[in-house]
């Protein structure tokens, strides 16, 4: 199936394995992109030197198109934006809009900059300073994410700009694909979905709790980290959501010290990312202090497994996912089922 995102960045097929942190490895980024999909590094977790050898891990194991996902008000993304020029890896992922410098130092290298936006005005501001497309998620996607719906904000989108556009937020199959084609999409960008297949690392425990888990079971909270985030309903969660201010706060600085040494970055750098962050959201410096749960708390679930001390982004359609399969036979699954939607549809 072509679509204008397959012809943009060169995969057999119009799908996109989103860099989900401590997730989207080397084994799961390889995997999908042998499969066809666009996999793409989540390197917000990883140290440079980290980065560097996943990017040369992932080359190692596919002769596929990949890319890395970044944060662009990270202190040290020139950094991670230099090793993927010189590593030559394909396309730039960021899970925030990257300034217009960002993007046109990755454009004028070759890289194809795909940032991830969750309104329509963020799609028109990066579109206007160049980026080659945009994943748009909506209100159901995992992790932190907004209020408006895929299917209110992928239209607008599309009507907005004149880029490929990449919807992300409820997809898991070959409806899905074919309902954002619809819509005017270029393809579709799945995260949970891929999470739980066989090539993800991330352990059997909490695979298990995300294929037990309900639609009912996935909450929006704020009180991992000051920001509306899409997780597992579970008791750590509700003791997060009834803990005092104090207590919060005491946890987060703690993590802060933990995220810092497996980070590899200095206090400054931290200082410096929450001055950003904090501008950026327009957060409080107590919500900031609280964003330094999120890393180490994902951590434990996804690295440790250990669902009663970690937290689980997740998307809602998590609530609909009853299987493991490996990348390829979720890509064949689905590229079969879109194949016979088409047909149902063409009578």
């Amino acid at each position: 199936m072509e679509t204008a995102l397959t012809e943009l960045v060169g995969v057999r097929h119009p799908v996109v394995q989103t860099g989900m942190g401590w997730v989207a490895g080397p084994r799961l980024v390889s995997a999908a992109a042998n499969a066809g999909a666009l996999g793409i590094l989540g390197s917000a977790t990883m140290t440079t030197a980290q980065l560097k050898q996943a990017v040369r891990e992932v080359r190692s194991r596919t002769d596929a198109p990949f890319g890395v996902n970044l944060r662009a008000d990270a202190g040290d993304a020139r950094e991670r934006v230099r090793i993927i020029v010189t590593e030559g890896v394909k396309v730039a992922s960021f899970a925030l809009a990257p300034s217009r410098g960002l993007i046109a130092e990755l454009k004028d290298a070759g890289v194809v900059v795909i940032p991830s936006i969750g309104a329509r005005r963020h799609a028109e501001k990066v579109a206007a300073w160049g980026a080659d497309a945009v994943i748009v998620q909506g209100g159901e996607g995992g992790g932190h994410t907004g209020e408006v719906a895929t299917t209110v904000l992928l239209p607008q989108v599309v009507d907005a700009v004149d880029i490929p556009v990449v919807a992300a937020g409820g997809f898991h199959d070959g409806r899905g694909l074919v309902a954002a084609l619809a819509y005017g999409a270029a393809g579709i960008a799945m995260g949970t979905r891929f999470l739980l297949t066989s090539d993800s690392t991330v352990p059997d425990a909490v695979k298990a709790a995300y294929l037990a888990a309900t639609v009912r079971d996935i909450t929006v909270t704020t009180a991992v980290d000051g920001l509306p985030h899409r997780m597992l309903r579970t008791e750590l969660v509700a003791s997060l959501e009834g803990a005092g201010r104090a207590v919060a706060l005491s946890r987060a600085v703690r993590r802060a010290a933990g995220f810092r040494k497996l980070s590899g970055l200095s206090w400054a750098q931290l200082v410096r990312d929450g001055l950003a962050l904090k501008h950026g959201k327009d957060l409080t410096w107590s919500q900031v202090l609280l964003a330094a749960n999120t890393p180490m708390l994902l951590r434990a679930a996804m690295v440790e497994g250990r669902t009663d001390l970690g937290v689980m982004a997740s998307g809602q359609v998590a609530g609909v996912i009853e299987d493991l399969p490996s990348c390829e036979e979720l890509l064949g699954r689905v590229m079969r089922e879109a194949a016979e939607v088409l047909a149902t549809l063409a009578g």
